[in-house]
């Protein structure tokens, strides 16, 4: 009689920074699939096949490529001071140029009063100058050493310098505008390499803020 074999097989199975405190009324720019089992029915065998393995192939490798690179992270914007007149450090680090104006200062760290009442201030956390990123510095229109009073007359052509170290940094004028003291957008940081300035507006008054933006040109070792 015939005899016949069953087989079963299975298978289973991721700088909100604003643009100041409240003004002080003296200027204050701060701002699975799963296999289904089936039976297998093996025929009697008469005689035993000798069977060959087909010949195999080397297997081919993918060509590999290069994961793409990720851009560094843009600097993050301190968060705009509470206290307008809290005490800061004086750290000076570096110089301001803007000759359209005859204004060559000391750059400051720091956008409360206790650092701008003695010159331009770098905002804390944006970029330094030549890094990618935006550059923000506030100054005095009316008060103390007037840094910014004529910066409402820069147009294009005009050049802001900054001198950090042995690196001399050029920015180029791009556009002005007006903005309250909430327009918190003139710190944001950008991914190319440009600058903002900004004052009080009118002179005399913390009603607005004059904005000067500006873009990078190069910078040369001094």
């Amino acid at each position: 009689m015939d005899r016949r074999t069953f087989l079963v097989a299975g298978a289973g199975a991721l700088v909100v920074a604003a643009c100041g405190g409240r003004s002080a009324a003296d200027d204050d720019p701060t701002l699975a699939a799963q296999a289904t089992d089936t039976p297998t029915t093996v025929p009697r065998t008469t005689a035993s096949t000798a069977t060959t393995a087909p010949p195999t192939t080397a297997s081919t490798l993918a060509p590999t490529t290069a994961p793409p690179t990720t851009a560094a992270p843009l600097p993050t914007p301190a968060r705009s001071p509470r206290n307008a007149h809290a005490p800061e450090a004086e750290v000076r680090i570096g110089t301001i140029e803007i000759p359209k104006v005859g204004l060559n200062h000391v750059l400051y760290e720091g956008i409360t009063l206790t650092t701008l009442n003695k010159g331009p201030g770098h905002w804390p956390g944006t970029a330094l100058p030549s890094q990618d990123g935006n550059v923000v510095v506030a100054g005095h229109r009316v008060t103390h050493s007037r840094p910014f009073r004529n910066i409402d007359q820069m147009g294009p052509g005009d050049e802001v310098i900054f001198t950090i170290g042995s690196g001399r940094h050029t920015y180029t004028f791009v556009r002005s505008e007006i903005v309250p003291p909430t327009g918190m957008h003139i710190v944001q940081q950008t991914p190319a390499k440009t600058a903002t300035i900004f004052a009080c507006h009118p002179p005399g008054s913390a009603r607005f803020r004059f904005v000067v933006h500006l873009s990078y040109v190069g910078s040369a070792t001094v």
